[in-house]
């Protein structure tokens, strides 16, 4: 995934979209940053518990860049793009995009890279399970 705010079209699949409430704002009615990052870590769980076909947690976060603002009442949708598969960790670059309420062309938001690792029922981490 590139950093080019300027880039017309997502990569990844869509893996979350839910809508910024005022209850995620600051005073101003701009969305905090930390609520767009768990959006983020959420929707990046979703592919690499998909790949790991088991629980798995964050451990790292790299490469975040806020670009734009989001606002109340806009759309904001995740996606998703393995990077990268280790023995018990996956690399999945993230990238938020946002549609204004009003209308206009969505826009990119957010993006970075988060690391997960696969664990089991005990928390210990596991082989990720790899298609045959």
């Amino acid at each position: 995934m590139g950093s080019n705010p300027e880039r017309a079209e997502p990569r990844g699949e869509i893996v979350i979209r839910t809508l910024a409430m005022p209850a995620d704002s600051n005073a101003n009615g701009d969305i905090f940053g930390g609520w767009i990052m768990s959006q983020m870590d959420l929707g990046g769980a979703v592919l690499a518990r998909a790949l790991a076909v088991s629980r798995v947690v964050t451990v790292a976060v790299e490469a975040m860049s806020f670009v734009a603002p989001v606002y109340v009442g806009d759309t904001v949708t995740c996606y998703a793009e393995l990077q990268s598969v280790g023995r018990t960790s996956m690399r999945v670059a993230l990238e938020a995009w946002c549609h204004h309420y009003s209308g206009g062309p969505p826009r990119q938001v957010t993006h970075g890279v988060f690391t997960y690792v696969a664990i089991d029922a005990e928390g210990r981490p596991h082989p990720v399970k790899r298609p045959a």
